[in-house]
């Protein structure tokens, strides 16, 4: 016991047959489940792919000072900050980061950069209580899995972490921190003997585009240039109170940059001359508008986030299809914190000169000191408000602000397995309720094989959307409704029928546990729960077919299967549909 209580100030989700435990100034009569994922969701999201691993550090101090003083296992070892250690990586922890052992001592590190299999050197950058984190110095031997990053600023870029580990092996990464997670987190036992699959875990799903997937691409301005020291290039870190080594030896340029956010660092900007997870097309607007910022930076100020003064902020690319032709159509969506459009046109027309794929050209004007690309008002500059896109055989319109998955391809598969993992009759008989619908993507795309659809989402923009995406593609049994699912009232149900079907897609945070109740009550036949966060989804599958520390009712359903779908290569990223299901009361 003793134990588990000091584990529990570093975690808050549960592990193995303990339900969440949260440390005590989080708790709220609410829902303390949420407040701690909330306030600790960092710790967790790493240490839970490893915690027979920390568990063994956590030993109690009596049992630690039975042992020799000269015997150094993982009770007794802990290294110094700023200490230079050599380590082995066993594996990935969720969000990427690398699970590694000190090589005398077994003792748990975390390290940035580190691939599953390699010995390397790593400099100690914080100390936890059962663990330490670490930045690699160096890699002493390199593993049959590790492959050349092909980005030139891989190492640098805080995006495609494991660029430089083999597909197949990121695949199995991913794969095994879903499978820890959903069995110790969610409490579910490896093998279901009485289920139809007999497995709860599915292989996962790859994606056929390692490169070149995203249809959406967000890049900053900044006058804050971030050019890292070569020795640390393949760092990649740039908070100055947690790595004081690494940042000491950057350099700035207080003058005009283009490109992606340091890591860890809001008002720092790598420049960068492309991005290979965007199209080929969108790489080359990139550059031109690059160049052309550069060379008018005078007139055209990057905007700092410090001193609220400059013109560019934000620099967005879309990328969607020609319903016609089947090629590219480009959206630009330059972001700045004033309408002056004499001196931007000299832009948009070289841009309109140069690449025929450009179908729209808007400025949109975000006012707040916010460093946000959200805007107060928008002005079409060429072409029309929306690029296209097909999905599912519908067609969608895509605004500058919308929602939209960033991977179509992969989303196209995506949505398939929901609308297969449904089981809907096909009879145009059931009714499906689609929580967290964004812009109707999913629900429009089953709403041929349902009687209704409803569907709900929290953001008013994307519920207009999701209704003229209803209009365009002559659907009239879908209604979406704009509601904030974490703040339920009482007459909620009132607005549709009991759902044969649920669809829930909520964002990282994952369900608040109003919305988890009132599913248990509701008693659809079937949930189909799509998590973009296979922590908060474990957690979860946890209170929906257990009840968890919430008082929730247990055996309300049972967990069919868990299907993983590796929507963003080289990303930590990892997208799960869960299917359960109903089980009748006797």
């Amino acid at each position: 016991m003793a134990l588990w209580r000091s584990f529990s100030s570093v975690c808050c989700t549960s592990f193995g047959s303990r339900p969440c435990v949260v440390p005590l100034h989080t708790r709220s009569r609410a829902f303390s489940v949420r407040n701690a994922t909330a306030s600790a969701s960092s710790d967790v999201d790493q240490l839970l792919p490893v915690f027979e691993d920390v568990k063994e550090n956590l030993q109690e101090p009596t049992r630690r000072s039975q042992s020799s003083p000269k015997e150094k296992g993982p009770s007794s070892y802990f290294p110094k900050k700023g200490q230079d250690i050599e380590l082995v990586c066993e594996s990935l922890a969720y969000k990427g980061n690398g699970v590694c052992k000190v090589v005398e001592t077994g003792f748990v590190v975390l390290c940035e950069r580190a691939l599953p299999g390699e010995r390397l050197l790593a400099r100690i950058v914080k100390k936890k209580r059962g663990f330490a984190e670490a930045y690699k110095l160096k890699t002493l031997s390199v593993h049959h899995n590790a492959v050349a990053a092909p980005c030139q600023h891989f190492g640098d870029c805080g995006g495609c972490k494991t660029q430089n580990l083999a597909y197949h092996a990121q695949l199995h990464e991913k794969e095994q921190q879903v499978h820890d997670l959903i069995a110790r987190t969610g409490r579910f036992g490896i093998s279901q003997p009485d289920g139809p699959t007999g497995s709860y875990l599915k292989p996962i799903v790859p994606c056929p585009m390692e490169f070149h997937y995203r249809n959406k691409m967000e890049f900053s301005f900044g006058t804050q240039q971030w050019v890292p020291a070569e020795s640390y290039s393949s760092v990649g870190q740039a908070n100055d109170e947690e790595y004081p080594e690494v940042t000491k030896s950057e350099s700035y340029s207080e003058d005009f940059a283009l490109g992606l956010h340091a890591p860890k660092r809001f008002d720092r900007i790598l420049p960068i001359n492309e991005c290979l997870l965007q199209h080929d097309v969108a790489n080359q607007i990139f550059k031109q508008v690059k160049a052309y910022c550069y060379a008018n930076s005078k007139k055209l100020p990057a905007y700092d986030v410090h001193t609220h003064k400059g013109f560019l902020r934000h620099l967005m690319i879309r990328t969607g299809s020609d319903l016609k032709t089947g090629g590219p159509q480009i959206m630009v969506n330059l972001v700045t914190s004033t309408f002056q459009p004499d001196l931007i046109q000299p832009l948009v027309t070289s841009l309109v000169d140069e690449f025929p794929q450009m179908v729209s050209f808007v400025n949109n004007v975000a006012t707040s000191v916010g460093n946000t690309s959200q805007s107060d008002e928008e002005h079409v500059l060429f072409g029309g408000r929306v690029i296209t896109e097909t999905l599912r055989g519908l067609q969608f319109e895509i605004s500058a602000n919308s929602f939209f998955q960033t991977n179509t391809s992969q989303a196209e598969v995506l949505y398939r397995m929901v609308e297969e993992q449904s089981s809907l009759k096909g009879d145009a008989s059931e009714i499906i309720l689609d929580l967290f619908c964004g812009t109707g993507t999913i629900g429009l795309s089953m709403a041929k094989k349902a009687k209704h659809v409803y569907g709900y989402e929290i953001v008013p923009e994307a519920v207009v959307d999701a209704r003229r995406n209803a209009e365009r593609n002559g659907i009239r049994n879908a209604t979406f409704i704009q509601s904030d699912l974490n703040k339920l009232i009482n007459d909620f149900h009132q607005d549709f029928p009991q759902p044969d079907i649920v669809i829930t897609d909520p964002n990282r945070p994952g369900m608040h546990l109003k919305l988890i109740k009132f599913l248990l009550n509701l008693r659809a036949r079937r949930i189909v729960y799509v998590s973009c966060n296979p922590s908060t989804c474990a957690r979860d599958l946890d209170l929906l077919c257990h009840g968890g520390e919430g008082g929730l009712e247990p055996q309300t359903y049972k967990l069919v299967s868990v299907q993983p779908v590796d929507m963003f290569p080289h990303t930590p990223h990892i997208e799960c549909v869960c299917v359960l299901d109903l089980i009748e009361r006797s």
